[in-house]
């Protein structure tokens, strides 16, 4: 069996890493470099917990792929070399008046009642556990579960071990898909025609640019998000700290970066004044001390936005389609659990975990 894999990014990879091992050949499109675009522009936040509006098929995708990434990181490290950063270092999300405190408690309520760990802590156990936070904090919610890596590193760890396991990549454009009937048997790009038993999206912002991949190319909006990274001599923080509209993921070597905004622009990719301006307010709001912390480097990059915020996963609305995009802002967290069932998908294997509710047809033209 042969399969194409349209998009590079660390989805496409792992996607493509996991076929291979599965003794699928498979060819990797990329009209860039392997995971440039929303890869390497994420804060690599591993938080379910932090980031769940409720209980659901969604947040159960999540918990699904932060169960595995231990064993994924592990095992990318022995295939690629590279150590991806993963840190088992929780998450806090803070609250600084009286509303964010009742509904942190809210959420902490229900997935403790979920059987889920969490716990409010007053703000002097907040500051006992990170002395740096603002001293105004009401309190913070603590889920030690959540966790985050290094998605730089995971970009290249995963393009090495997709190549390493025989996955061969390709500089294209695609243009369209190819077809036999109905049955998806190839694409068309500015090198030529491709075909292959089986055709794997994963274009993240750009799928809806794919002619013929979804039922409406506005399934999938681009969302861009503007970041920053500021220097510390020594690290300010041990935890991902959420609160004020944004958050701060700490590197072990003393960098913080800070995020981020959402916003529909298009693909307009500048950094503008108004955006870093949010950020470092969010920053500096949550960790007073980084006013007079250099900053490292600014970007932005495009996070792929469904009208229901859910993924796009697994057989696509014609034979041969597979798709794999619509992360939105958890991508670097569901890359093991979006290889994991659309390997399972493909090769017609029972699956880990229901799709249905991830379905391309489930969102109406």
């Amino acid at each position: 069996m042969e399969a194409l894999v349209v998009g590079a990014g660390v989805v496409g990879c792992a996607v493509a890493w996991r076929l291979q091992q599965a003794g699928v050949r498979c060819t990797l499109l990329e009209r860039s470099i392997p995971g440039a675009e929303a890869s390497s522009a994420a804060g690599g936040i591993l938080a379910p917990q932090a980031e769940a509006d409720g209980p659901g098929p969604f947040l159960d995708l999540c918990l699904a792929s932060r169960a595995l990434y231990p064993e994924f990181a592990r095992e990318l490290r022995e295939a690629s070399g590279v150590d991806v950063g993963f840190q088992a270092c929780g998450v806090l999300q803070v609250a600084f008046d009286a509303a964010g405190e009742e509904s942190t408690r809210r959420r902490i309520e229900w997935q403790r009642a979920r059987g889920l760990e969490a716990r409010w802590l007053e703000a002097t156990e907040t500051r006992a556990l990170e002395p740096e936070l603002s001293p105004v904090l009401r309190g913070a919610a603590h889920f030690p579960g959540d966790a985050a890596v290094d998605n730089r590193l995971l970009v290249s760890a995963l393009s090495i071990a997709a190549a390493r396991a025989g996955a061969r990549f390709l500089t294209a454009q695609v243009d369209g898909l190819l077809r036999d009937g109905e049955r998806v048997v190839g694409v068309a790009t500015d090198a030529g025609e491709l075909r292959a038993d089986a055709v794997v999206v994963a274009a993240g912002a750009w799928t809806g640019l794919v002619p013929g991949a979804l039922p409406s190319p506005r399934m999938i909006r681009p969302a861009r998000g503007q970041m920053v990274m500021v220097r510390t001599r020594v690290p300010l923080l041990r935890h991902v700290v959420f609160g004020a509209g944004g958050y701060v993921v700490p590197r072990v070597d003393g960098r913080l970066l800070l995020g981020s905004t959402v916003e529909f622009t298009g693909f307009e990719k500048q950094v503008t004044v108004s955006g870093l301006s949010s950020v470092l307010a969010v920053g500096l709001t949550l960790l007073p001390g980084l006013a007079g912390a250099p900053v490292a480097e600014t970007w932005a990059g495009f996070r792929p936005h469904t009208p229901d915020g859910l993924p796009i996963l697994g057989a696509g609305t014609a034979p041969g389609l597979f798709l794999a995009s619509g992360h939105f802002r958890n991508g670097i967290l569901l890359t093991p659990i979006t290889a994991k069932v659309l390997v399972e998908t493909m090769l017609g294997k029972k699956l880990t975990i229901d799709v249905t509710p991830f379905r391309a047809d489930r969102i109406r033209a």
